[in-house]
């Protein structure tokens, strides 16, 4: 109600996160510089040294980053900094209480110092394993931590316990090995970090960088010229810059280009090192340290010297290489310019002509050529691009040149002379380099150069410039046919595609063409013949009774029509594929075709295995073929319905009513079983035979 409006990370915080980041990010900081100020306030012999000052600058500007950090919503709180931070204060001002006068009189002070400084020891350990959200998570960093802590206590006890101080060295090892022992689990939670928490780590990074280096500078010039004299000091105080680059890491406007400024840090950290070695190697080494202030003097300033030449040279460096580039080779270019410029224009979208014309360009511009040519083919040579312009020419290779030319380097006017001597006319008095282009053992080009005779001979490193340039041609002219290749193929499935898309358009247009012309002759005759029979029917019915001649007249009339309907059926379904043979097969449409016959059976035998009598299906009608009074014939049993008959192969009986040979069984083609099917289905049934006449049998290969 009083207006406060708090952050959606700050509402779902849970209580004792918020207490915790209360007491990081506000309390402890405002104790540690309370301590630190108030050890600054005791009066030691000597009064605050530059190191003194240094220390507790130091610790107030990490208070402040521990509480500018604690304020990150998605951090938990920063226990380690927060209490590393607080232990370094208590340090200081137990330091200076030791200090105080009369010496031997303060172990318990001094006892506190050489703990609390091991303590921060730890505590930077501790720091460096929770980066960059301060949790450490798995049980091996809690392990590392908790070893880290065990190993500092124990040292500082064991210094306690002698009444000695830590010695700055001890200390300043104490934390390089920290840092070296965490190191690699920082850069396991580099690798594994959301972008924001890269971001955190690359400018932490750019931070101890940037202090490591300076104080390598720092250490050097003490050591070469004897300044600065506060060197502890001036050390110390270049690690500001690492609680700088933690609140640099939390600001979203600077967070997103650390990874490139670590980049160019790294790259200054690298050659600040080099410089370092060298100057002490060669001054220390090879020689002797400056003896007084003038050496010094003079030694500085030739370190400043080199330091300036380096930070110049950098920028001049491309100007500088074109100006020796031009004074070597004149107006042209180095040999070696031409690849990666060819290698950079193969990467990109360039047409094979205008790629093969700035190649021969480049070759005449950097190599001082009268003339550079590309020729493309296999068999034939075709010139393809010539600078100067000289136009289309052809060069026809047999047999037993190609494959010598395929393995072979790149060669002069003696070789070209015995396999390629129509490359030779008109150059009878130039220079001529011939690099063929191959791939994969297959000739698919050569490049020809030509100087004057006069001019310079052709270099070794000429040679390597034109070898890799047919190698990078080659693999290039390679390319240009498998894209050739895969656009024929492309186009072929197009068009295949094009032609079954049109095939199922025709098939549908004559479906449903077909299926109107079925529809229109069904309305237009059988139905209209159907509808006349009907009416006759009734006005038969009517009729009969009143005049029997003339009904039974009409009963004749309509008994013609009736066969013209059949007819006019038989010629619509003429064409027509029976369904349920497409659907079921022969045996189930001969057993429908049977199921309309006044008597009758059908056997549906298995397909037989090869090399036995072919299987076939009887199908007979007439009365003899219905089972007679204690008959127990197999012919006659009902249960003989679908069982197999075998017959000797040989001359079958031909097709009733159809005339011809039955075909071998599986044979049979679709126009032949639709035929018997159409003639069984529209043949009215057949008239019972004589008494005593047997029924003919059809028999039907399955």
């Amino acid at each position: 109600m009083n207006g406060t409006v708090r952050s959606p990370a700050a509402a779902a915080r849970p209580r004792g996160a918020a207490v915790g980041h209360l007491a990081t990010g506000v309390v402890l900081p405002l104790v540690t510089a309370a301590v630190a100020l108030a050890g600054l306030r005791v009066p030691v012999p000597g009064g605050v040294s530059a190191l003194d000052g240094m220390a507790v600058g130091l610790v107030l500007i990490w208070a402040l980053a521990g509480a500018i950090c604690a304020r990150a919503p998605d951090r938990a709180p920063q226990w380690p900094l927060a209490a590393g931070t607080l232990a370094a204060a208590v340090a200081l001002a137990a330091a200076r209480l030791a200090d105080q006068p009369p010496a031997g009189q303060h172990q318990l002070a001094r006892a506190g110092a050489t703990l609390a400084t091991a303590l921060v020891i730890a505590c930077s350990c501790h720091f460096l394993l929770a980066l960059p959200d301060g949790r450490l998570g798995s049980r091996a960093r809690r392990a590392g931590a908790g070893v880290a802590y065990l190993t500092a206590l124990g040292a500082g006890l064991a210094f306690a316990l002698a009444d000695r101080p830590l010695p700055p060295l001890v200390v300043a090892l104490g934390l390089v090995a920290a840092v070296g022992c965490a190191l690699p689990a920082v850069r396991l939670r580099y690798l594994r970090a959301a972008a924001r928490g890269r971001e955190r780590l690359q400018w932490l990074a750019i931070g101890m960088l940037v202090a490591a280096d300076a104080a390598l500078v720092i250490a050097t010039l003490h050591l070469l010229v004897g300044w600065p004299a506060e060197v502890a000091a001036a050390a110390a105080g270049t690690t500001v810059a690492i609680p700088l680059s933690l609140v640099a890491g939390g600001i979203p406007r600077l967070a997103p280009h650390g990874g490139r400024l670590l980049v160019h840090v790294l790259w200054v950290a690298g050659f600040s090192l080099v410089v370092s070695a060298v100057y002490v190697v060669v001054v220390l080494g090879l020689g002797r340290g400056p003896a007084d202030a003038g050496d010094r003097e003079i030694l500085g300033l030739s370190m400043l010297a080199a330091a300036v030449a380096a930070a110049v040279y950098l920028p001049s460096r491309d100007r500088l290489l074109a100006a020796a580039t031009r004074f070597v080779y004149g107006a042209r270019e180095a040999p070696d310019d031409v690849l990666r410029t060819f290698g950079s224009r193969m990467t990109r979208a360039v047409a094979m002509d205008e790629l093969l014309l700035q190649l021969a360009e480049s070759l005449r511009k950097t190599m001082g050529l009268t003339r550079a040519e590309v020729y493309t083919g296999g068999e034939v040579l075709e010139r393809a691009v010539s600078v100067p312009d000289a136009g289309r020419r052809s060069i026809l290779m047999s047999e037993r040149e190609r494959p010598v030319v395929t393995r072979a380097g790149v060669s002069g006017n003696a070789w070209a002379a015995v396999w390629l001597p129509a490359l030779l006319d008109g150059r009878e008095g130039s220079q001529l380099r011939v690099a063929p282009i191959s791939h994969g053992g297959e000739l698919l080009g050569l490049i020809v150069v030509e100087r004057p005779a006069e001019a310079d001979a052709f270099s070794e490193e000429d040679d390597r410039v034109l070898t890799e340039l047919a190698r990078q041609a080659g693999l290039a002219f390679h390319n240009v046919q498998l894209d050739a290749a895969l656009q024929t193929t492309l186009d072929e499935l197009r068009k295949q595609a094009d032609e079954l898309r049109e095939s199922r358009a025709r098939i549908v247009a004559t479906g449903d063409a077909e299926r109107r012309r079925v529809e229109r002759d069904l309305h237009d005759g059988a139905q209209q013949h159907l509808v006349a029979l009907a009416v006759n029917l009734r006005l038969a019915q009517d009729i009969v009774a009143d005049d029997p001649a003339a009904g039974t007249e009409m009963l004749a009339q309509m008994a013609e029509d009736v066969q013209v309907t059949i007819k006019e059926l038989r010629e619509l379904a003429h064409g027509i594929y029976p369904p349920l043979l497409a659907d079921a097969g022969l045996p189930e449409a001969l057993r429908a075709c049977s199921r309309s016959a006044t008597t009758g059976r059908v056997s549906i035998p298995r397909r037989s295995g090869p090399g036995t009598a072919s299987s076939t299906c009887r199908t007979a009608w007439g009365p003899s073929a219905a089972p007679s009074a204690g008959s127990r014939s197999p012919a006659a049993d009902p249960r003989s319905a679908g069982r197999c008959r075998s017959s000797d192969p040989g001359p079958g009986p031909a097709w009733p009513g159809l005339g011809g040979p039955i075909p071998a069984p599986g044979l049979l083609r679709r126009s032949q079983t639709t035929r018997i099917l159409r003639r069984s289905r529209t043949t009215p049934n057949p008239v019972p035979p004589r008494a005593g006449a047997a029924s003919r049998p059809r028999t039907v290969p399955c």
